[in-house]
């Protein structure tokens, strides 16, 4: 596992949205059907590895979350949270790179699990849940100079212009977290299924 590092220079920040407010003419037609699907995010891509699913944790561990993403779980600006960084490989090429945040408030109970996965699929877990809600998805067009796309595609030997993605705030057990997932490019090759 490597650490993720920061610099000092300016970082841009996502402008997360929700769908409808994202012409339909905005969203790339490759990715229109990721980005708007509902459903399990893993189910969908075992489906279309056809047994070559698997995830790569990238960097987990106590980090100070973006400040959009404090806003969103409505923490403290000082609050710590566990932050999963992973990549969810086909045959071994990194498709989707997922972020999620988990305040300390939520690592309590039954959810304790949360920051032992390990190389589990997380989406796993939340579905699993009965009592799982989601928010609305939000979808952002994620340029260079982000913190976020820079750790997406940091082992990606040709680096986009702009990745899309899409983020949710789970709650289990009444408590949230928030799952990010960004579309590498990799997967815009792919007919939808």
């Amino acid at each position: 596992m490597r650490s993720v590092s920061r610099s000092t220079a300016s970082r841009v920040t996502p402008r997360w949205r929700t769908h409808r407010r994202w012409l339909r003419s905005g969203i790339p037609n490759a990715l229109r059907s990721w980005l708007l699907d509902e459903g399990s995010l893993t189910d969908r891509l075992k489906r279309c590895c056809r047994g070559g699913f698997s995830v790569r944790v990238v960097d987990e561990g106590w980090r100070r979350p973006q400040l959009d993403e404090v806003r969103v779980l409505d923490m403290s600006v000082t609050s710590m949270a566990w932050v999963r960084q992973v990549q969810l490989l086909c045959h071994g090429k990194p498709w989707v790179f997922a972020r999620t945040v988990v305040p300390a408030t939520t690592l309590t109970g039954a959810q304790r699990q949360l920051a032992c996965l390990g190389n589990r699929p997380l989406g796993a877990y939340l579905f699993a849940d009965p009592g799982m809600q989601r928010s609305p998805v939000q979808l952002a067009r994620i340029a260079r100079g982000s913190a976020l796309f820079e750790d997406a595609v940091r082992d990606l030997s040709r680096k986009p212009p702009e990745i899309w993605g899409r983020r949710s705030v789970f709650r289990v057990g009444g408590k949230p977290l928030l799952v990010s997932e960004i579309f590498l490019p990799a997967i815009e090759n792919l007919r939808v299924t």
